[in-house]
């Protein structure tokens, strides 16, 4: 009926980066992920993200026909432009998406300047 029972394989989240004005923000499908799992740090302009989705198993896996979805560590690792400020790097994590806001130094913001005609 079925074929042999898969055993689940690594996986690296789906990752989205965008610019903004004043951030670039980073989201990441980290669904069934707990918060204590999830590790983010900065260092030498590089972003690492790091995380574990644990197999909610009981002692075997009898039962299962199927396992697709993915579970283990993972380890994402993003070279930060220097226009990021490191300091002021932010997370939220909200229904399996952690979204990391990265604020660009003041220096690197946008701004507009009248100038005066004479």
């Amino acid at each position: 009926m079925w074929s042999e029972p898969r055993t689940a394989r690594p996986w690296s989240p789906a990752v989205d980066i965008l610019e903004t004005e004043n951030d670039l923000v980073l989201r990441a499908d980290l669904p069934d992920v707990k918060l204590e799992d999830i590790d983010i740090r900065v260092e030498n302009q590089t972003l690492s993200l790091k995380g574990e989705r644990r197999f909610e198993k009981e002692e075997t896996v009898k039962g299962y026909h199927r396992i697709e979805r993915s579970y283990g560590s993972f380890v994402r690792t993003f070279t930060l432009p220097p226009t990021v400020d490191p300091d002021h790097v932010s997370a939220e994590y909200k229904n399996g998406v952690l979204t990391i806001t990265l604020p660009k130094k003041e220096a690197a913001k946008p701004r507009q300047v009248k100038v005066a005609i004479k």
